[in-house]
C-alpha cells in the first residue's frame, strides 16, 4: 500500500494530466512492472520426494515414442528425475531393480507388440522372476478397427501385476485419437506421485477415459485407376489417384481404408442359411441390418483361426485348421437354421483396414493422394483367390467414391533439406519413395538421393519408370541402381546391387546419410540389412561386433528408418 503522501502525489498527477500524458504514463508504468519482473529469477521446481522413474516406449511409427519424450519432460518440470528408455534399448535385468516404471506400448497386427518391443515383451513372459519392488502403469496405443484392439499393452500390463508389481494408474486404451487420454493418463501419475510424498499407501489413481472422438474420414474420388505392369507381367500393380478436400499429411504416411465385402460373398450366405437381410441386430452396442454387417462390417472373405475355432463350438463339429472363407465354411459344416446363424454373426470380428503408402507430395500434388496397389493374388484348394481391399481398389473407376483416413508415421519423414538420403524399395515398396522425390524436388532440397528398386522383369515391371529416369536426368536423383531378379539366368535382387557398390554407400553413410527401407519384411528387408552390415564391416574395416554396433547407432541417431510389411 502506498503512504498517504505518495497517493496524494500521484491523485495530483493523474488530475493535472491530459488524457495523452496518462496513455503514456500508463505505457511507462506497465514497462517498469515488465522489467522488474524479468531481473527475478524463475522459481525452480520443487523437488518431488520419489527419487526416479523410467519411461519406456516400444514403437512402430513413433507417437509412443513422442508421447514418452513428451511425459519425460513434464515429469522433469514437476522435479521429477525421469529415465526415458526404448524397449529396444532397456537393459532387462534392470527390470527387477525398477521402482516406479511407466510404458507406452503400441500393438501391431494380430494383436503383437512392436519389433522393438518383442525381446521385453518375451522377457516378462518367461515368468522366472518377481517385480517385488515395481509400482508401473502402462499406456496402450492401438486402433479400434483391429479386433485384438491394444492386445499388447493389456498383456504387458497384466504380466507386469502377474510378476508382483503394484499398479499406479489404471491400464489406458487409446485410440487413434489418442492425446486427451495420454494425457489425462500422465496427469494421473503425477497426481500419484505427488500424493506419495504425503501418504505411505496411497490408493490406485483411476485412468480417466475419455470416449475416443474416431479417426477423422475423408471422402475421395477417383481421377486416375492405371496398371502400371506391361503385357507379360505376372503381377498387376496399380498406381491410384484420389482427389479429396482438407488433405493433411506428410512424406511418409499412409492411408487407411477398409473394404467392404463382395456382394456375392454376401448373398451366398443369406442363400445359404435362409436369414432374412432386413432383420436388424445388435452388434458391439450398436444396432445393424443383418445385410449391411455382412456386407460393410464384419470378416466374412478369410476367418482367422480364433473365429473358426469358435465356430467350430457352435456347429460341434471338429474342423481342421485351413484358411477359409465363411460361405466355404456354411457349406462344409452348415448351421441348423437362420437363428444359429446369428449365433456365428456374433463371432465374426469387424474388417480390419489395409493401409497403403502414400506415393504422392503434398508440395507437388495438392489436394491429392496417390498410391501404388499390387492386386494381391493366392491359391486356395487349387482355386485362384484375391486379397479382398487390393481386389477392391484395382477395379475401383474414375469418378468412384471412396473413405479413407490419414495413418501417421513420424517414424518415416524425410531428414532436413541438405541431408542426404538412400532409399531402398523394391516392387510396391518405392511407394513412399515417389512421394520423397516428388516433395525434394517441389521444395529444392539440397541433399542427395540414392534409389535402390528391384522387380521381376525390366521391360514389363519397372515402376514409375519414366519418372524414375526423369529424376535421374534432371538431378534430383544423385544415383539410381535397378535389379530385375528374372531377366537373367542367376537372380539379382537390391542387396546385390548395394554390395556392388558398397564402397560408396559406405561413404555415403560415414557423410551423415539417412537409409530407408520399404517393402516386404521377410526376407527383403533381413537380407537387405544384411548387405548392409556385410558393407559395414568390408568398407568400414571392422569386425562383426562393431559393424553391429555401428548400425545401432544409425538406429538411435534415427538414421536408419524401416517401413516394412
Amino acid at each position: 500500500m502506498l503512504t498517504p503522501a505518495k497517493l496524494k502525489l500521484i491523485q495530483d498527477i493523474i488530475s493535472s494530466s491530459s488524457k495523452e500524458e496518462l496513455i503514456w504514463l500508463n505505457g511507462y508504468l506497465s514497462g517498469i512492472v515488465s522489467a522488474t519482473a524479468a531481473e527475478e529469477p524463475e522459481a525452480a521446481p520443487a523437488k518431488s520426494s520419489v527419487g526416479k522413474i523410467t519411461i519406456a516406449y516400444g514403437s512402430e511409427t513413433g507417437n509412443s515414442k513422442r508421447l514418452a519424450t513428451d511425459f519425460a519432460s513434464k515429469a522433469k518440470k514437476n522435479g521429477i528425475n525421469a529415465k526415458l528408455v526404448s524397449l529396444e534399448q532397456y537393459r532387462l535385468n534392470d527390470l527387477s531393480k525398477e521402482e516406479y516404471f511407466f510404458t507406452v506400448i503400441s500393438t501391431q497386427g494380430e494383436g503383437e507388440p512392436p519389433e522393438s518391443a518383442k525381446k521385453f515383451y518375451d522377457h516378462i513372459h518367461q515368468n522366472g522372476f518377481k517385480l517385488q519392488r515395481m509400482k508401473f502403469g502402462v499406456l496402450a496405443l492401438g486402433d479400434t478397427s483391429y479386433p485384438l484392439f491394444c492386445k499388447a499393452g493389456e498383456d504387458v500390463d497384466a504380466q507386469l501385476h502377474k510378476l508382483g508389481g503394484e499398479r499406479v494408474i489404471s491400464l489406458v486404451k487409446c485410440d487413434t485419437d489418442y492425446e486427451a487420454e495420454a494425457e489425462s493418463w500422465f496427469s494421473g501419475i503425477l497426481q500419484r506421485l505427488n500424493q506419495s510424498e504425503n501418504s505411505a499407501q496411497p490408493a490406485l489413481v483411476p485412468a480417466i477415459i475419455k470416449k475416443p472422438s474416431g479417426k477423422k474420414l475423408f471422402t475421395g474420388v477417383v481421377i486416375t485407376n492405371v496398371n502400371l505392369n506391361d503385357r507379360g507381367s505376372n503381377k498387376q500393380t496399380h498406381h491410384i489417384e484420389i482427389a479429396a478436400e482438407g488433405l493433411d499429411y506428410q512424406p511418409g504416411d499412409s492411408i487407411g481404408i477398409i473394404p467392404h465385402n463382395p456382394l456375392s460373398y454376401v448373398d451366398a450366405l443369406f442363400s445359404i442359411t435362409g436369414a432374412n437381410p432386413d432383420k436388424v441386430v445388435s452388434f458391439r452396442n450398436e444396432h445393424h441390418s443383418l445385410f449391411d454387417l455382412l456386407k460393410n462390417k464384419l470378416n466374412i472373405v478369410f476367418l482367422p483361426e480364433r473365429t473358426v475355432n469358435e465356430y467350430s463350438r457352435i456347429v460341434k463339429q471338429q474342423i481342421p485348421q485351413t484358411k477359409i472363407g465363411l460361405p466355404d465354411l456354411l457349406k462344409i459344416y452348415p448351421v441348423k437354421d437362420a437363428e444359429q446363424f446369428e449365433e456365428v454373426v456374433n463371432i465374426l470380428e469387424p474388417i480390419t483396414p489395409r493401409l497403403y503408402s502414400i506415393a504422392s507430395s503434398p508440395e507437388a500434388h495438392p489436394g491429392e493422394v496417390h498410391l501404388t496397389v499390387a492386386r494381391d493374388n493366392f491359391i486356395i484348394n487349387e482355386e485362384k483367390k484375391y486379397g479382398l481391399c487390393s481386389d477392391l481398389l484395382s477395379q475401383l473407376s474414375v469418378d468412384s467414391e471412396i473413405h479413407f483416413y490419414i495413418s501417421r508415421n513420424s517414424q518415416f519423414r524425410l531428414p532436413e533439406p541438405g541431408k542426404d538420403v538412400i532409399m531402398i524399395g523394391p516392387g510396391t515398396g518405392i511407394a513412399p519413395f515417389r512421394s520423397f522425390l516428388w516433395e525434394r524436388d517441389a521444395t529444392g532440397a539440397n541433399g542427395r538421393n540414392w534409389l535402390f528398386f528391384g522387380d521381376q522383369h525390366f521391360i514389363s515391371d519397372f515402376l514409375y519408370q519414366t519418372e524414375i529416369q526423369n529424376w535421374a536426368e534432371t538431378g534430383t536423383l544423385t544415383s539410381v541402381n535397378v535389379a530385375f531378379s528374372r531377366d537373367q539366368a542367376e537372380k539379382i535382387y537390391v542387396q546385390h546391387k548395394m554390395l556392388k557398390h558398397g564402397a560408396e554407400l559406405y561413404e555415403w553413410l560415414h557423410s551423415g546419410a539417412y537409409v530407408y527401407i520399404c517393402g516386404a519384411k521377410d526376407p527383403m528387408s533381413l537380407d537387405v540389412e544384411s548387405a548392409i552390415l556385410s558393407i559395414i564391416t568390408q568398407h568400414g574395416k571392422m569386425d562383426d561386433q562393431e559393424a553391429v554396433a555401428y548400425l545401432d547407432q544409425l538406429k538411435e541417431e534415427g538414421r536408419y528408418l524401416k517401413d516394412v510389411y
